[in-house]
């Protein structure tokens, strides 16, 4: 097993690419990591049009009609058309384009006492799984995460002294550790492309809401950890409060159980499951300001990983619960897009659409841990994964990840 590297940043080519064009102030650059990966088509459905859920099909799912499912792999099993056996535990997840027309998916492995990682999924332009492997290893917990800009898996460990790890989707690998983010039960992790900085929430009752700004961005191996301070030091349904920063990471607001968290066109949602709340961070003003986007009066019990279509639908997966899917909509729709029949004592992780909006991936962590594809007419993922369109698309695939050793 290969050892985590801890020294200089991953991304050499990258960081220079991506430097270089923000250092241009190029518009069209920087709107590749937003809704212009994949534009919107006039006209396309939102969850308030999916309808309800229908019976349970031969895979234990209710989808809306029109909605088909398939197993790609199985805890314990032999990824089909690989040698790789699928890992136990799959928790957080996302999708990678890649520019063949293909993507990756990406799964972290909840395994307790150094047995837990990320694996990936590589699928191509037709959907077909070509290839799986591990891309990172010796770790414990590893439960949500994030994807960069940069096409980096940021997969974070839930354990009292929990590290982040960066992780190459494109190839086998350990993982390299950033330890300048922090030591603490991590959850997940969301960059904000336009402020050069890395959102992180942590998985404990009275957990806080962290702000990592790189030294030097986008390499992450150095720079200032802050915790979240709420105006007033309280908020209440409907209000708006600012927030400010503070490097006194043993103070600032308590969070009840820091969840998924992801970005998206200046807004970062995540999820406290120990309230039934998700929140809304605007960064697009100044202050910032959080408000409570949703607080359990609906479908959604105990939310998890979150992940954002690009109509603003935020999808969230429950912990526990009934076993579903759960769209949050602007228009302050709450929609169950899938529920989980036929098992027990396990939860819904990883929920990410492939580029194109017609396939959503997620798992059942346990029971046996399973990873689902589910077809049907969803959004266009924003991800802020790997360009696919622009100047930067072309090169940023052109060769692995290179690990300084």
């Amino acid at each position: 097993m290969k050892t985590a590297q801890t020294d200089g940043p991953m991304l050499t080519r990258r960081a220079l690419l991506r430097r270089s064009a923000h250092t241009a102030g190029s518009t069209a650059a920087l709107s590749l990591f937003g809704n212009a990966v994949v534009a919107t088509p006039a006209g396309a459905a939102s969850a308030d049009d999916f309808g309800p859920l229908q019976a349970a099909d031969a895979n234990g799912l209710e989808l809306p009609v029109g909605f088909t499912s398939r197993v790609v792999a199985t805890s314990g099993q032999t990824v089909t058309g690989t040698s790789y056996t699928w890992h136990p535990n799959p928790d957080g997840g996302a999708v990678f384009p890649t520019p063949s027309g293909g993507w990756i998916y990406v799964s972290n492995d909840e395994s307790s006492g150094g047995s837990g990682g990320a694996s990936a999924l590589v699928f191509d332009a037709n959907a077909d799984i070509v290839d799986a492997y591990s891309i990172c290893s010796g770790t414990t917990r590893n439960c949500a995460g994030g994807p960069t800009p940069w096409g980096t898996w940021l997969s974070c460990e839930e354990t009292g002294s929990g590290q982040v790890y960066e992780c190459d989707p494109t190839q086998p690998g350990s993982g390299v550790v950033r330890p300048a983010m922090g030591s603490f039960n991590h959850e997940a992790a969301a960059v904000d492309p336009v402020h050069e900085c890395v959102f992180l929430t942590e998985d404990t009752g009275t957990g806080k809401f962290y702000r990592f700004t790189p030294a030097s961005y986008p390499d992450l191996s150095a720079g200032t950890l802050e915790v979240a301070q709420v105006a007033g030091g309280s908020i209440a349904p409907g209000e708006v409060k600012g927030l400010s920063w503070t490097t006194s990471v043993g103070s600032g607001f308590a969070f009840n159980g820091g969840e998924g968290c992801w970005y998206q066109d200046g807004l970062v949602y995540f999820s406290t499951k120990g309230d039934d709340r998700v929140w809304k961070l605007d960064t697009t003003v100044t202050p910032h300001t959080l408000e409570i986007y949703y607080d359990g009066s609906g479908a959604l019990t105990e939310p998890d990983n979150v992940f954002v279509a690009g109509n603003g639908d935020v999808y969230v997966a429950e912990d526990d619960g009934n076993l579903e899917i759960v769209a949050l909509t602007p228009s302050g729709g709450v929609h169950p897009i899938l529920r989980l029949t036929g098992t027990s004592n396990t939860e819904i992780t990883g929920p990410a659409l492939n580029p194109d909006g017609t396939r959503l991936y997620f798992s059942s962590q346990r029971n046996p841990g399973r990873t689902y594809e589910v077809t049907g007419p969803f959004q266009p993922a924003s991800s802020p994964g790997i360009p696919t369109l622009g100047p930067l698309g072309a090169g940023l695939l052109g060769g692995a990840l290179s690990v300084a050793a």
